[in-house]
């Protein structure tokens, strides 16, 4: 227990953070030295060793670990968090967040249905076991939880090859397309706006509370894609015009730990003009220090009709992107999300191991300006 409490790890569940930023420095207008704190991350893979392998080799030494063991009607398992956060020490990684069980799968595939499906008494019970997984995450170090509050899943509708790239494949939306298939409501039926926020805020009210008393950042991710209004009988939170979403999510609570894991890709598929809409939304959500998560997405297209593509590939300025980050002081990872796919070996990893050089290069480019 002594050499716990005097360890990296027993300090980070003591409250102390031992994270190292790969951070560079630039210079101001007047001169001073200014530290970049953004970092590459990741959220795919988990903390076995073959990942925290690749994931070092590749200069990535900071995660989105998935998720502790989850006990069934109680939560996780703290000393399986602990397990994962001295398995990234041994590699110099910081496990720096979780993703909370309410995922992009679609309400019928979610651990937790009925939050989002606005149904008590069973809702209540489901957001007691996401309190005690707040408590986990703090106590074992764990300062972010990346989240959904969706009903509909991802939309896709369907891959694109690209012989440019080697033959990948992109997936791609189009929402005339996606009419055509004439798809049933979901079990959800038909949901408002207003109840969608309803649904939300009876989560948040009992959530914000708890990741404040524990000191944990809740992330909330734009839903994949925005779209119109009534799609399959629902209404999404940031559709269809996905800044004033954004707003009105972010002006919901004047808390520290109320924020965003803001998938960039997700936000652009929104937008008529990513490349020159993008920049607004992270300066107005940065400067008020609600970006907690960064997924760098890129697309090409936009509203109804887009494709995604490599970071270096897409309508979106990634250098210009990271240069505004950089002036609103974000100081956490970012990320590789989606990327296309091929039928090699290892596509996944190829595809990732791109995307994480080409962010830390692009973290390096900016530093001097």
């Amino acid at each position: 227990m002594k050499a716990f409490a005097t360890g990296s790890l027993g300090a980070a569940v003591l409250g102390y953070s031992f994270t190292t930023y790969a951070s560079s420095t630039s210079k101001k207008e007047n001169g001073v030295k200014k530290k970049v704190l953004m970092k590459v991350g990741c959220q795919t893979g988990g903390t076995t060793k073959e990942n925290l392998e690749f994931k070092a080799r590749n200069g990535v030494f900071n995660i989105d670990g998935g998720a502790p063991k989850y006990i069934k009607g109680v939560g996780w398992n703290m000393e399986d968090s602990l397990a994962k956060k001295e398995a990234c020490e041994k590699y110099g990684i910081s496990l720096d967040a979780y993703h909370f069980p309410l995922s992009s799968d679609g309400i019928d595939k979610v651990e937790f249905p009925n939050i989002m499906l606005g149904k008590s008494p069973e809702r209540d019970r489901e957001i007691e076991i996401l309190q005690q997984m707040i408590s986990v995450a703090g106590k074992t170090g764990v300062y972010c939880l990346n989240y959904n509050t969706t009903i509909l899943p991802v939309l896709r509708t369907g891959k694109i090859l690209d012989p440019n790239r080697g033959n990948t494949y992109d997936h791609a939306w189009n929402y005339e397309e996606a009419i055509k298939k004439n798809e049933p409501l979901t079990i959800a039926g038909i949901v408002s706006i207003d109840e969608m926020y309803e649904r939300i805020t009876y989560l948040l009210d009992r959530l914000i509370p708890v990741a404040e008393e524990y000191k944990v950042r809740l992330a909330n991710h734009i839903a994949d894609p925005p779209t119109h209004p009534g799609f399959r009988g629902i209404t999404r939170w940031n559709s269809p015009d996905v800044f004033e979403g954004i707003k009105r999510f972010a002006k919901l609570y004047n808390s520290p730990y109320h924020g965003f894991n803001l998938c960039l890709g997700s936000t652009a598929e929104g937008l008529k003009d990513p490349k020159n809409e993008i920049i607004p939304i992270i300066k107005w959500v940065g400067e008020r220090k609600q970006i907690f998560n960064i997924h760098l997405r890129n697309i090409k297209g936009g509203m109804d009709n887009f494709r995604e593509v490599y970071p270096d590939n897409g309508d979106m300025d990634f250098y210009q992107v990271i240069k505004t980050l950089k002036e609103v002081d974000y100081p956490y990872m970012v990320m590789p999300d989606h990327v296309p796919q091929h039928p090699d070996p290892g596509s996944s990893n190829q595809a990732f191991a791109f995307c994480y050089g080409y962010i830390k290069a692009m973290i390096q480019a900016v530093a001097e300006f």
